[in-house]
């Protein structure tokens, strides 16, 4: 099986994933295969990170009407996603190898699409 990891602790709230799927799917104005969505900012009181006591996070979402890009993946492309995020925090591959990155030091959010 197929997914998307996003290591969501380094995304910037681009929206280059939005974009590059937009345009790859031909999808139409307020169709998404990825969205990104924005959490925060919030303000912690308890002391959670004195340094940072804010917290503004980006999580792009990965939508019903994502296939992930199976005709790029079919000719060894990379998803549209992947290939234009700037941060470089979306992978695409096998899911038991997308596990294997995940190191417990930042926040992941692994992702699968069903099969069609």
């Amino acid at each position: 099986m197929k997914g998307i990891l996003v290591n969501y602790e380094y995304c910037t709230g681009c929206h280059s994933c939005e974009v590059a799927c937009r345009n790859t799917r031909g999808l139409a104005a307020g169709e998404f295969g990825i969205k990104l969505t924005e959490v925060g900012p919030y303000r912690y009181e308890t002391g959670i990170d004195a340094e940072t006591p804010y917290e503004w996070v980006y999580n792009p979402t990965i939508t019903k009407a994502c296939d992930l890009c199976a005709e790029r993946t079919a000719i060894g492309k990379m998803p549209a996603c992947v290939q234009a995020c700037q941060a470089w925090c979306l992978y695409s591959d096998d899911v038991e190898e997308l596990v294997k990155k995940m190191d417990g030091k930042t926040r992941w959010a692994l992702y699968t699409t069903v099969e069609r």
